[in-house]
């Protein structure tokens, strides 16, 4: 069995080869059906979105004599039947309590029989209000800032790389990260809260980190293209996604293992504020290295050998083959 020093040694010379670029309609077809699902997970399980979206009331109970979250469901039902109540523990101190808007009148009820349930004074039960207008505007400045992002991006790249056509298979893999990870957050049932948000907009950041890597490799192998290399433009492209495999791997290992002790032995040991930011990262960085080397690689060797240019120099690399007898 080879170690993994063998095995990228092989990737990087081209002994072993994954078939990103070569089957590539798999990949597309697969990035679809994800894409699609997870764009339709939301009709039969709509998002979760946290108060601060929404609007409501929240209730926080400091000191409790237990953390049983039932007692909230039930002090809350006792005074308003069939209120939507979604309660966290916070470092095993506290309690929170997230509802729908309520009145004044409710409000001060809702806070006596948490009170009474938790078995702690009045006083430690505070209660607060986010109005709709404050979370609509939240969503707004999210919004904003996943647009001024994703513009940002493609510049950037375009200007770095210069070819547009590196900015669209990227900003196409960004996108693609974005909607399975929120899908995923939609099938489970996770709340989409701010925290989450900063989370969706750093591994955006990773996503793009990681593409800019390899087509940096991809740049540098097709500088060499044409007859001198013997290679097609796509089998470049190709060989710059395995020459960069290892360490794609690597990275996102090394990435993962923290996010997941925190979200895996923290949050259950009671590091709760952190569950929302730790677990958008941890799943979206693990969809940012699929989705570069699935999506965004074979994506952009796909826009750029139609070119003339190319289309003429793989013509020749081939011709050249069927003379030398090489298989294609």
């Amino acid at each position: 069995m080879r170690s993994m020093t063998q095995l990228g040694n092989d990737l990087y010379s081209g002994k072993t080869s994954f078939p990103f670029v070569q089957r590539r309609r798999i990949w597309f077809l697969i990035a679809a059906l994800l894409v699609i699902g997870a764009a339709l997970v939301p009709l039969a399980r709509p998002i979760q979105f946290s108060i601060e979206f929404t609007g409501g009331s929240q209730f926080t109970i400091s000191n409790p004599a237990t953390v049983d979250q039932s007692l909230a469901t039930q002090a809350v039902s006792s005074v308003v039947p069939g209120a939507s109540t979604r309660v966290t523990v916070i470092n095993d101190e506290a309690v929170r309590v997230q509802t729908d808007q309520m009145s004044n009148d409710e409000t001060q009820a809702v806070s006596a029989a948490l009170a009474s349930a938790y078995q702690v004074p009045s006083s430690e039960v505070t209660n607060s209000f986010i109005g709709a207008t404050w979370g609509a505007d939240v969503t707004r400045q999210s919004l904003w800032g996943l647009a001024i992002f994703l513009a940002l991006t493609f510049l950037i790249l375009a200007l770095y790389f210069r070819t547009w056509k590196m900015s669209v298979a990227a900003i196409i893999g960004l996108v693609d990260v974005l909607v399975i990870t929120v899908g995923i957050y939609a099938l489970f049932g996770f709340e989409i809260s701010p925290a989450a948000v900063i989370g969706f907009l750093t591994i955006l950041s990773y996503a793009l980190y990681d593409t800019t890597v390899v087509f940096d490799k991809v740049r540098e192998n097709t500088r060499e293209d044409g007859e001198i290399s013997g290679r097609t433009f796509a089998e470049s492209v190709n060989l710059a996604a395995n020459q960069t495999l290892i360490r794609s791997i690597n990275t996102t290992i090394v990435a993962v293992l923290p996010i997941g002790a925190i979200l895996f032995i923290g949050v259950p040991l009671g590091a709760r504020t952190l569950s929302d930011i730790s677990l958008s990262i941890f799943v979206g960085t693990l969809v940012a290295a699929y989705s570069t080397l699935f999506v965004a690689v074979p994506l952009y060797a796909l826009l750029r050998e139609r070119e003339s240019p190319i289309a003429q120099r793989d013509a020749r690399v081939r011709s050249a083959r069927e003379k030398a007898g090489v298989p294609a």
